[in-house]
């Protein structure tokens, strides 16, 4: 491991502990994007877009291809800064230069590709770049032992049964491979995270595995952000609604507010679909 990355876990796979006292404690927000807006030229990518995290809360984001979630995911996880507003951790400007800077601070994000090695066996892929060591110097070396025991410890804590950690991380199912996932950011102490459209190419099973990991990530006391777009998967186990639509906010609700055929509504176009379902109607 060199020595100008910061470690992710000591010499026993141990990560650092998380700090849980502050923002989620006092049940203010951990992470906020606040007015934020983000050009690419002409482009409006995103325009003054607001929402909050919140520790033991799910956040869900909305909206159509081209809403402009894959631009939020950016901003939240410090791939790119805010041209106008700021994006906040624990009520102070975040700043992240870049995603291992988010990363340290606690906002872990899970992509579609899930940045897994098939081949490689489940444990080694949990581990994947924070390898816990043991012995000093040049002695230093993996400590297999600990990645076998502590991948199967973390992914029973969960409630995610794998049938052996040493089967290649392809073989599990995509419900399997988001719930390991899951489970590894929050081992490494992620106190946000953040989810790209975990059940998108997931059938119904595998979509409800993930909205049960989901929800147990949530109960653990981490702030959630769940990016989608089918309202039947986010309502479930959302606390709060941001809907975009172009690159714009259209609410950001709490689930008192909004039901789910509003939201749904929300995202068809709301009159644009009663104008069209008139128009199919037969004559």
């Amino acid at each position: 491991m060199s020595e100008d990355r910061p470690e992710r876990a000591d010499q026993t796979g141990k990560p650092p502990a998380a700090d849980t006292a502050g923002a989620g404690a006092t049940g203010a927000p951990l992470l906020e994007l606040a007015n934020a807006s983000k050009y690419y030229g002409s482009v409006i990518a995103l325009k003054d877009v607001s929402t909050s995290v919140r520790a033991g809360e799910v956040t869900c984001v909305l909206g159509d291809n081209g809403a402009g979630k894959s631009t939020l995911i950016k901003l939240l996880s410090g791939v790119v800064r805010p041209d106008e507003g700021e994006v906040l951790l624990d009520g102070r400007p975040a700043g992240f230069a870049n995603p291992r800077a988010a990363l340290d601070a606690g906002v872990a994000t899970v992509h579609q590709d899930l940045a897994m090695i098939p081949l490689m066996a489940v444990w080694r892929n949990f581990f994947l770049g924070s390898e816990p060591t043991k012995g000093w110097g040049p002695l230093r070396r993996f400590d297999v032992a600990a990645a076998r025991r502590i991948t199967r410890e973390q992914l029973a804590a969960m409630g995610i049964d794998i049938r052996d950690p040493d089967q290649p991380v392809g073989t599990l199912s995509g419900g399997e491979r988001q719930s390991v996932a899951i489970a590894r950011a929050v081992y490494f102490g992620a106190r946000v995270l953040i989810l790209d459209e975990p059940t998108s190419a997931l059938g119904v099973k595998q979509a409800g595995t993930v909205l049960r990991y989901i929800a147990r990530a949530r109960d653990q006391g981490l702030g959630v952000v769940f990016i989608t777009h089918n309202p039947h998967h986010a309502y479930p186990v959302g606390d709060r609604f941001l809907l975009l639509k172009r690159g714009r906010s259209l609410g950001d609700f709490a689930k008192s507010e909004i039901t789910l055929p509003e939201v749904t509504r929300l995202m068809a176009g709301g009159s644009e679909l009663d104008d069209l379902a008139h128009e199919l109607e037969r004559a």
